[in-house]
């Protein structure tokens, strides 16, 4: 018998396909305003994880370096604030450094002072003369100067350099040259020197005037004595407006300050000097009856007004 149909009898109507629809492309999205677009993050690699675990290791270093600092900011400022405070020095505290200073250091002596001050001042003064036979050269006198202008004006008494043919000048450094006179006043045994070279320092002594000074005021005589020295002795004024003749009569020298400071041939032109390195006077003369020409406490100076005259050098 045969099997029945599966399918219905009935006719079905063919439907065409349908046709097809063109559809716009769907918009692409746009970041917001304000926002960057970012992509989803891709999957990190072994290399991306080892260079952020190596970061995070150097900002924990930096974290320990920076807890260590602060550490050690924290130990030195509580060291400071332990340290004991300075000791404020007070006027007991000084008056004993003095006092100790005092008793265990000895000054200077004032005439040492004095010394000290004029020294750079004093030149040796020798003159000579030729002998009979015009060969050799013989001293005929040997003296003390003190420069009173700094370009090498040099005061010394007349009869140290009278009649010399040659003036030898030493000055306080060791330097020797010649000097030439250039001026004279004879009525005070004074003599104005020139120097032909002189020191790169040279150090013009400070003058006083002699109108304050009283018997009794402490004075300094410089000078070569005897061609020894610098020498110094050290006393008083002894009076003033004093006048000396010379044992040979040949000289008369009047307003004259009288000293008891040791002088002796070769002082003279030397100044005579207070405590204070000032000069007051010129050495040149020394007194003594006998034949002996040596001290017995009796000297002489020109006062300075008078010897600054001799240089042109306008009154105090």
């Amino acid at each position: 018998m045969p099997r029945p149909a599966l399918y219905s009898s009935s006719r079905h109507t063919r439907r065409s396909p349908p046709e097809p629809v063109e559809q716009a492309p769907a918009p692409t999205a746009q970041p917001a305003a304000g926002m960057d677009a970012t992509l989803p993050n891709p999957p990190t690699s072994p290399t991306t994880q080892a260079a952020s675990a190596n970061l995070s290791r150097s900002h924990l270093h930096a974290l320990w370096a920076l807890i260590a600092l602060l550490a050690t900011l924290l130990l030195y400022s509580l060291w400071l604030h332990q340290r004991p405070t300075a000791h404020r020095i007070t006027q007991e505290d000084i008056d004993a450094a003095v006092l100790r200073t005092l008793e265990t250091t000895t000054p200077p002596s004032a005439a040492a002072r004095a010394v000290e001050a004029i020294s750079p001042s004093i030149v040796r003064v020798v003159g000579y003369s030729r002998s009979k036979n015009g060969k050799e050269e013989v001293e005929r006198g040997i003296g003390t100067g003190v420069v009173i202008v700094d370009k090498g004006v040099i005061l010394t008494n007349l009869h140290v350099v009278a009649g010399a043919d040659r003036i030898a000048i030493t000055f306080h450094d060791g330097l020797e040259t010649t000097a030439s006179i250039t001026g004279a006043q004879p009525e005070n045994d004074l003599a104005v020197l020139q120097a032909h070279k002189v020191p790169d320092d040279l150090f013009a002594a400070p003058l006083r005037s002699t109108q304050d000074l009283r018997p009794g005021d402490h004075v300094v005589a410089v000078g070569f004595p005897f061609g020894i020295g610098p020498s110094a002795s050290a006393g008083v004024i002894s009076g003033l407006k004093r006048e000396f003749t010379s044992p040979e009569g040949k000289r008369q020298l009047s307003n004259l300050i009288q000293f008891d400071a040791a002088a002796n041939p070769g002082n003279s032109g030397g100044p005579l000097v207070t405590l204070d390195g000032e000069v007051v006077g010129i050495v040149t003369a020394i007194l003594n009856p006998t034949s002996a020409r040596t001290f017995i406490g009796i000297g002489f100076a020109v006062p300075i007004e008078n010897a600054a005259s001799a240089v042109g050098m306008p009154p105090f």
